[in-house]
């Protein structure tokens, strides 16, 4: 019986990277994302090879996340595998200088986009004792740097709900899982800075990010172990990256 996986956010990066890896591998696809063209082109691409069903969809409304997913086509209504992939940052500027809307921008994206596919697609999960959620998360989510304030908040809230759902869960075969990477080259830094190139480039300058195959390889990789084995988190980052030291701001103080 052919496995069906969910992907949000598959117009570009890890989501284009994840649809791609999966229909090699025979699943069938449910993709989504804001970018009809480009969304249009990934199907052209993938349905030679899989059955794929491809909608655009903003995470961010509610009712339209509900309503796609009420109205699947029956051959792809049973879905094992949620990719909850569809976020971004924005901004690098300390709190005090921030852009509100970059910032509901983001919780309406990464918190509640996330929240309402999970809500929606978990239930049939549930009945069906069987499925996995794999969450996108960010090393952001545990470790701060200057400028990722409310990008690294949302990651946090990615992390802690993921384990709570599998507190929810206990008792089922549902599986949850929560991919942390660090510094990954895709649209991600394009995105941040709002079309930058200059910007985005700098970001990976006399680095060796990880790519969007990277983290397409772990998510298959966790959505494929045995039933009986769940991958809480995992943490990932380049060789190039490591954490950050303390830092003390130093003042002549008379």
């Amino acid at each position: 019986m052919p496995r069906i996986a969910f992907i949000t956010g598959t117009t570009s990066g890890f989501g284009a990277a994840c649809a791609r890896l999966f229909a090699a591998n025979g699943w069938h696809l449910i993709l989504c994302g804001r970018r009809r063209e480009r969304l249009d082109a990934l199907r052209a691409e993938l349905a030679a090879t899989v059955p794929v069903h491809a909608f655009p969809l903003d995470v961010r409304d509610e009712a339209a996340v509900n309503s796609a997913i009420a109205n699947l086509p029956a051959e792809f209504a049973e879905i094992d595998l949620l990719v909850n992939n569809a976020g971004l940052a924005l901004g690098l500027e300390p709190a005090h200088r921030c852009d509100m809307e970059d910032w509901q921008r983001m919780v309406d994206t990464n918190i509640k986009g996330l929240m309402y596919c999970t809500r929606a697609i978990l239930p049939g999960m549930v009945t069906r004792n069987r499925g996995h959620i794999v969450n996108i998360g960010s090393v952001a989510g545990t470790y701060p740097y200057p400028g990722g304030n409310v990008y690294g908040a949302t990651k946090a809230f990615v992390k802690q709900f993921s384990l709570n759902l599998r507190a929810d869960l206990l008792g089922t075969r549902v599986r949850v899982t929560n991919i942390e990477p660090g510094l990954s080259e895709s649209e991600f830094s394009l995105v941040r800075f709002k079309g930058d190139d200059a910007k985005a480039a700098r970001t990976y300058e006399g680095t060796q990010p990880l790519r969007p195959e990277d983290i397409a390889d772990i998510v298959y990789w966790a959505a494929t172990r045995p039933a009986h084995v769940n991958l809480n988190s995992v943490e990932v980052m380049p060789v190039c990256q490591a954490f950050a030291p303390f830092t003390i701001s130093r003042e002549n103080r008379e």
